[in-house]
């Protein structure tokens, strides 16, 4: 059973939660023992936004918890508002929680003159003024670098592999999607007990993805595909059927930390014969991209630990 994280400090430590993942929010300062600190926000006719912290905040340890959504443009908006009103009412630091960081995969100039979005993002953090970011499962661990002050990149793999563990699963296989993967399947499949398999593809085109070839053996063998994010699923469900050409067991699992679920990726994922969809809780998944075989898991209890050590001046690693 999980256990509560109680405060040494309550009255220095607030939360407050953005528009994107109140749940996720309320979860954190449960496992915390404290409440969600009230602010208004709300947009004005003209579809500006407006933040107004409504109470004290003078001194305190400030924890903004706003992922990125499909209204990521927005999401964003809101959170440096959010910093903004907090920096102005005198919050003694300012820690941002982004579970799912806005415009991740936007890290390299891989065409030219392509901007590197995931940069500009960090440094439009920096100007509204937040003194820290945590977040999880960065596409790139490289993306650190384009930060200015703390950063903690938070990854999940644990909570995953203490999942599939718990199934006792004979014969495993941890396949990832693609080469770019391959070094965190590799850690996930060590931590499992488990072989490794690599599919090798091209992308025709943004949002597309064509499986071209299999590295490593899974004949009989029970796979998991893992990979950081889950957006319009063309990746994985191609994946499936490498997969089963190659003669894998017909129990395929799939293990993302992210559900982006662009569209279609959950009629995709619905329809790809998965014996489960196992994701995290960074992103909301709302009713109509939920279908059945899908398994969510919470991040809540790893950042209430992760906020508690970082409130009190302590080491994260251990809970990693």
């Amino acid at each position: 059973m999980l256990k509560n994280y109680p405060m040494k400090h309550t009255t220095s430590l607030k939360i407050f939660s953005g528009s994107s993942h109140p749940e996720l929010t309320a979860a954190i300062a449960k496992k915390l023992g404290v409440e969600v600190s009230p602010m208004i926000l709300k947009k004005f006719a003209c579809g500006e936004i407006y933040a107004r912290v409504e109470e004290s905040v003078r001194g305190a340890d400030v924890f903004i918890v706003q992922t990125s959504t499909a209204n990521v443009n927005e999401d964003m908006m809101e959170l440096f508002i959010m910093i903004d009103s907090l920096k102005r009412s005198f919050a003694a630091r300012v820690h941002v929680v982004i579970p799912h960081f806005a415009y991740a995969r936007q890290d390299r100039v891989a065409v030219y003159r392509e901007p590197i979005s995931a940069k500009v993002m960090a440094n439009l953090i920096e100007a509204a003024g937040a003194d820290h970011v945590i977040t999880i499962h960065l596409h790139s661990d490289q993306e650190q670098g384009f930060f200015n002050f703390p950063i903690d990149n938070l990854h999940v793999s644990k909570i995953f592999i203490d999942y599939f563990n718990s199934k006792k699963l004979k014969d495993l296989v941890v396949v990832s999607p693609d080469a770019g993967g391959a070094k965190e399947a590799k850690k996930f499949a060590d931590a499992l007990g488990a072989e490794l398999a690599i599919i090798h593809k091209q992308r025709p085109g943004h949002n597309k993805a064509e499986v071209m070839n299999l590295v490593g053996d899974v004949d009989g063998k029970t796979c998991v595909l893992y990979d950081d994010m889950i957006d319009t699923a063309g990746s994985v469900t191609a994946a499936v059927e490498a997969l089963k050409k190659n003669g894998a067991n017909k129990d395929i699992y799939l293990s993302a930390t992210h559900a982006v679920f662009s569209y279609p990726a959950a009629e995709r994922l619905a329809a790809a014969g998965f014996k489960e969809v196992v994701v995290s809780d960074t992103i909301p998944v709302p009713k109509e991209k939920q279908f059945k075989g899908l398994k969510v898991l919470s991040v809540a209890p790893l950042l209430a630990s992760i906020i508690k050590n970082v409130h009190d001046d302590k080491s994260v690693t251990k809970e990693l």
